[in-house]
């Protein structure tokens, strides 16, 4: 439990902690180190259309921040009017919180350099771009497997299309097996996860 408490605190809340204990420079820095690669937060919201997913972890994420203004990574791409309208609403949601990035497909190399936490949102779209451009889909969770892996602090969001029936064309069936097997990665190296209908937030995990 208490482990889980300092690891959701924000990371200059984390130091804070390490410098009044009174550790010399030394230590300071390997308790650092320690921290890095076991104190990040990694975090998914997942939720069908319109589920709030987004509102959600728009919060969540804020509250890791504390006083750093996170990154918004934004992987979608405007095909139409519609589409552009979508984008409209979430930019004048979120305002000016965050730092915007818009990048649909190197996302391995934007989280990369993120020096504070970030929002990928959505997953979802990332894998229909990654599709697009005719990635094979065992790259593409390799890919999202190495994201997972860095010492960041992340969240996620992602909607959950495999509710449904199975589709009628083989593109349909492989994007719906590669966003579920998506999912499961998430759900591995997560440290919550939420499932979100109605504006409401359901924890997954931990249990």
């Amino acid at each position: 439990m208490a482990y889980t408490r300092i690891k959701c605190l924000p990371l200059n809340a984390k130091h804070r902690i390490i410098y009044k204990l009174g550790y010399t420079r030394t230590e300071q820095f390997l308790v650092m180190l320690l921290i890095i690669l076991i104190f990040f937060m990694k975090i998914s919201f997942f939720g069908g259309v319109k589920s709030g997913k987004s509102r959600l972890a728009e919060k969540r994420i804020m509250s890791l921040a504390g006083k750093q203004k996170p990154y918004y990574l934004a992987t979608n791409i405007c095909l139409d009017e519609e589409m552009q309208q979508r984008i409209a609403e979430h930019r004048k949601r979120r305002g000016n919180r965050f730092e915007t990035i818009e990048e649909p497909i190197d996302l391995l190399g934007v989280v990369k350099n993120c020096d504070r936490p970030v929002l990928i949102e959505c997953l979802t779209l990332w894998l229909n771009n990654m599709l697009f451009q005719q990635k094979e889909s065992a790259k593409i969770l390799n890919i999202l497997e190495e994201t997972l892996k860095l010492p960041k602090e992340m969240v996620f969001v992602h909607n959950e299309v495999g509710f449904g029936i199975i589709p009628d064309n083989p593109l349909a069936r492989q994007f719906v097996d590669l966003s579920g097997r998506a999912g499961q990665l998430l759900g591995h190296y997560c440290d919550e996860v939420y499932f979100c209908a109605a504006g409401i937030q359901l924890k997954m995990k931990p249990v």
